[in-house]
């Protein structure tokens, strides 16, 4: 299995599957492959394969920026769409007078170069600056609980850097954060909010823990929650 091999792709009635021999190569009908075994599930018998049923599913996560205007997310989600992809998760936003997009990208083994040819045309001809990572599925730590963060502040610099030291610090991961700055109501003042989740290892000590954060909080004078995300 771990030696040089060639790849055939056959399907059964569970889905697509990949079958491996040394001998041969090709795509197309298992059952046109005479005098082989198949394992079950498959409606003909193939002869002594190697099977491995999993979906040969790709995953590419795809970062893109670009001049802030109507028809960036059109014109990126058609080429996905078209390159056989699908959008997982994504994240989209204006930044200054920029757009800025970022997707967790799933499809099959033709999907990841079929998206860099189509989506390095689309970057000379929109001026968009396109970047693609291969990846694998993320797995959640079973023994980590979800915290939520909520902080709200006058803005002053170094509040994300003081929050994410204190985190790190305690080998605690930021998984999803996102800030604003906007004006207050009324008076008019400069006003800086934060959303973050973070993913807290259940033999942490929770209530030492959210102590040191209030005190960090008080320390910079941040109105602050800290508390488990309702599932």
């Amino acid at each position: 299995m771990h030696c040089p091999i060639q790849i055939f792709h056959a399907q059964n009635v569970a889905g697509d599957v990949t079958v491996r021999t040394g001998d041969w190569q090709g795509v197309g009908d298992a059952r046109a492959m005479p005098g082989r075994t198949a394992g079950p599930g498959f409606s003909d018998n193939i002869g002594s394969l190697e099977i491995i049923c999993r979906k040969m599913t790709q995953l590419i996560v795809l970062s893109a920026i670009g001049l802030d205007r109507p028809g960036v997310v059109k014109e990126l989600s058609k080429v996905i769409l078209e390159c056989a992809g699908n959008i997982e998760e994504s994240r989209m936003t204006s930044l200054g007078e920029e757009f800025a997009v970022l997707m967790l990208i799933s499809g099959n083994w033709h999907t990841p170069a079929k998206l860099e040819k189509a989506l390095k045309d689309l970057s000379a001809s929109h001026d968009l600056v396109i970047n693609l990572k291969k990846t694998d599925a993320r797995h959640d730590h079973e023994d980590c609980i979800p915290y939520g963060v909520d902080v709200i502040c006058l803005d002053q610099p170094g509040i994300v850097f003081h929050l994410s030291e204190f985190f790190a610090s305690r080998d605690i991961e930021i998984c999803d954060l996102a800030t604003r700055r906007y004006a207050a109501p009324h008076t008019g003042a400069p006003m800086f909010s934060i959303q973050m989740t973070v993913s807290i290892p259940a033999s942490s000590a929770i209530a030492r823990l959210r102590d040191d954060f209030h005190d960090l909080c008080e320390q910079l004078n941040l109105d602050a929650i800290l508390e488990p995300v309702k599932a």
